[in-house]
């Protein structure tokens, strides 16, 4: 077995602890975002597998969910469209014995509805509500026929100033 060179390893370290704050500022954000958590619960930090296959509960970022272990697990955009997920919700995803994915919506976070005016630069499409941006899913984009300069209601966390992304729920 070769030496491990110092340098990566000081790289490995460092990527470590980036990792670990990063982890440990999610779980502040997650906190503050749900209060007590009485009413919400946060996912589990375990990987569970049963009779349906192995579930994983994760937060979901806008577009991806992200597991417990920090793993990114697509969404298909369609059903984040359809169901309006929102940045900060729970959700369960089923891993099939034969592969398949399968998302669940289990912890909705508070949300507040605003309107705004669609906009669209690098290839990314927002909605522009009080001068703040929030981007939004192409697949919410050509299910309304959104165009930019369109008046559009969106759903945001209501308790989450850092939020970055937003659920089409109407055209106006």
């Amino acid at each position: 077995m070769s030496e491990i060179p110092e340098k990566q390893i000081k790289r490995l370290r460092s990527l470590i602890t980036e990792a670990e704050t990063n982890l440990a500022a999610a779980k502040e954000l997650l906190v503050s975002v749900l209060g007590d958590g009485d009413t919400i619960t946060a996912p589990r930090d375990t990987v569970l597998s049963g009779p349906e296959g192995k579930v994983i509960e994760g937060i979901f970022d806008g577009q991806i969910m992200i597991g417990p272990d920090g793993k990114n697990y697509p969404v298909p955009a369609n059903y984040a469209s359809k169901s309006k997920l929102v940045e900060g919700d729970i959700m369960k995803l089923t891993i099939g014995d034969d592969g398949k994915f399968t998302y669940k919506q289990i912890g909705p976070v508070e949300r507040k509805t605003v309107i705004g005016t669609l906009t669209h630069h690098d290839d990314k499409y927002y909605v522009e509500v009080s001068g703040r941006e929030y981007q939004i899913l192409y697949a919410s984009v050509t299910y309304f026929r959104l165009h930019e300069g369109s008046q559009v209601s969106i759903t945001i966390p209501a308790n989450n100033d850092d939020a970055t992304w937003a659920a089409v729920e109407a055209a106006i």
